[in-house]
């Protein structure tokens, strides 16, 4: 698979398409919400992050679908197996949330009459405070985090949509930040410390088409004494022009090809996402097990609008190579998700 490095530049042209499809490994393209030609009610930004060890994790999304806003926070213990998820919405954003056009510098915020979340963002740092008032059962979430970039390089994909030229998604994963911090919830403070808590950022901007199934996957660890993190992703869009698989690996980023997700299947073909899954390549280069803790799930359905989400948090172990590295990973908690949108 010949892969695209994206060159220094705009976006979109005039027209609003994609002047070139690809990867790299900084976000060398500059998103414009303005230089958008399809329907202003079809952009869809967003900012995720999700920070964790192998105990405890904290999800926090920031969203701009145009036709709705949302803000989430979920809570993850994996020692006793649960977790809780509590979200905000509005209707017709439309580009009001203000997200930031960059990821470098900028400031994400939501702030509602129980919400407040604000992600300031400025030379390679992140500060993250939250504040829900009634998370559950009237009992308050407080959360600080301090996340660090420490990796010299990103994934990013400039990624064009089949027969939609306006159509495009344009996305950052910054994997292996060093993470510090806190939540406080139903009297208990759980602090998060840099020497075994790491962080990614899933920064994504785009225009997309009605409906899409995607596999992702995200590992961020200290793990072996080594610094180790992967993204993994396929499914979504024209991926031609580039995959979005990397491996990270005591700060440096290395480019990897295809990937498949293994997943369990019953006798009707419905995947069974809580048994043991392996992730591989075809050169032979991944060769993971995802042995499931947590299914993060969330089914909607408003005729229109529909949402199938799976993100299952859980271990694994492994080993990945490419060109004469070769990297070895031994019960590393993340997640792999199954995502398909009618939106």
């Amino acid at each position: 698979m010949e892969q695209n490095l994206l060159q220094q530049g705009p976006l979109l042209d005039k027209k609003g398409h994609l002047i070139e499809a690809g990867y790299a490994f900084d976000l060398v393209k500059q998103y414009d919400r303005k230089a958008i030609k399809a329907p202003k009610w079809r952009i869809k930004e967003w900012d995720y992050y999700y920070i964790g060890n192998n105990h405890y994790g904290i999800a926090i999304t920031i969203d701009d679908n145009s036709y709705m806003g949302l803000a989430s926070v979920s809570l993850l213990n994996f020692d006793k197996p649960n977790y809780i998820t509590r979200s905000s919405m509005r209707l017709f954003t439309n580009g009001k949330i203000n997200l930031p056009s960059s990821s470098a510098n900028g400031v994400s915020y939501w702030k509602d009459k129980n919400y407040e979340i604000k992600i300031v963002t400025e030379n390679r740092k992140r500060l993250i405070d939250l504040e829900v008032k009634n998370y559950v059962d009237k009992k308050g979430l407080l959360a600080h985090f301090e996340l660090t970039e420490k990796v010299d390089g990103s994934m990013v994909i400039a990624t064009p949509f089949p027969k939609k030229p306006k159509h495009f998604y344009y996305n950052q994963k910054i994997n292996n930040m060093v993470a510090t911090g806190y939540f406080f919830f139903n009297d208990e403070r759980i602090y998060f410390s840099e020497e075994d808590t790491r962080a990614v950022l899933d920064w994504g901007r785009g225009v997309w088409t009605y409906k899409n199934t995607w596999y992702w996957s995200s590992l961020n660890a200290k793990n072996n004494g080594h610094e180790v993190g992967f993204n993994f992703g396929y499914g979504f869009g024209d991926l031609k022009a580039a995959s979005e698989n990397m491996l990270f690996y005591d700060g440096k980023a290395y480019k990897l090809k295809d990937v498949t997700f293994n997943v369990p299947r019953d006798s009707k073909g419905n995947y069974r996402v809580m048994q043991k899954w392996t992730i591989t390549s075809k050169d032979g280069g991944i060769d993971l097990t995802f042995e499931p803790i947590i299914d993060r799930k969330d089914s909607t359905n408003f005729i229109v609008l529909k949402s199938i989400q799976h993100q299952v948090f859980g271990k694994f172990s492994g080993k990945i190579k490419v060109d004469d590295l070769e990297v070895e990973i031994v019960d590393a908690v993340s997640f792999a998700e199954i995502v398909t949108n009618w939106w």
